[in-house]
């Protein structure tokens, strides 16, 4: 009987830009590892973004936990052997998450700062939403690792988080935000970003990860290849 790889359970819709985004990446690194024709095992439990969004941003965290953490219930019992988050933000309610499933959850923070530190970088500019950015869960994550995490100043942090939800979430890529995102990037760099982290999934739409001054590590990409890493152990031994 043909070996199967691992059911990856994906929590989507924050928003679907995001979700589509993380469904190409597993199914194309599966077949970059396995060849022929194969894909990632997946399911996926979409949310509504619109109250996902609303919520976030009345502060109202504690729904947010309770729809992400039934999504991922829902997951598990549907046969998922790991779950993760389709949405860097959504990590905001990541231990909630954690706590309502027995499978393992990934957390998007631990890849990006393992590929960080093994090229030998320590201080990084994080760019992301403004809960992102402003909040501690992914960068304490990243302190927790030994980096040194830097964000845009205030003014710039919340332009980004428009640009972001207003623009990419809805498929809008404007040039004049992809320059005021390299702006951003600029400063970070004069004031001693060694890298940065693209710390929101919609990014990549925005400004490739060739196109900084600086090396740019996609956490969306390395999430998902730390997924497969789990998914395709047994098939590939």
């Amino acid at each position: 009987m043909t070996r199967q790889s691992k059911l990856i359970g994906m929590v989507g819709g924050m928003s679907w830009e995001s979700s589509a985004i993380y469904y190409r990446l597993l199914n194309q690194g599966a077949g970059a590892r396995l060849g022929g024709h194969h894909n990632a095992r997946s399911l996926m439990y979409t949310l509504d973004f619109d109250e996902i969004n609303r919520m976030a941003a009345l502060g109202r965290w504690d729904v947010v936990a309770e729809r992400v953490g039934d999504a991922a219930r829902w997951l598990e019992k549907a046969g998922a052997d790991l779950v993760m988050l389709t949405a860097v933000s959504a990590h905001r309610v990541f231990e909630d998450v954690q706590a309502a499933v027995s499978v393992p959850l990934l957390h998007v923070g631990d890849p990006t700062a393992q590929s960080i530190k093994a090229r030998g970088l320590s201080r990084v500019g994080l760019l992301g939403t403004r809960y992102t950015m402003e909040q501690d869960f992914l960068s304490g994550r990243l302190r927790g690792h030994g980096l040194d995490v830097m964000t845009p100043n205030p003014e710039q942090r919340e332009r980004l988080h428009r640009v972001i939800i207003d623009e990419l979430t809805l498929g809008k890529v404007e040039d004049a935000s992809r320059g005021a995102l390299l702006e951003m990037t600029a400063d970070l760099e004069a004031r001693g970003a060694q890298a940065f982290i693209l710390g929101c999934t919609e990014l990549p739409l925005l400004v490739g990860t060739g196109d900084y001054p600086l090396p740019a590590f996609d956490a969306t990409e390395l999430h998902a290849e730390a997924a497969l890493d789990i998914a395709l152990a047994d098939m590939l031994t």
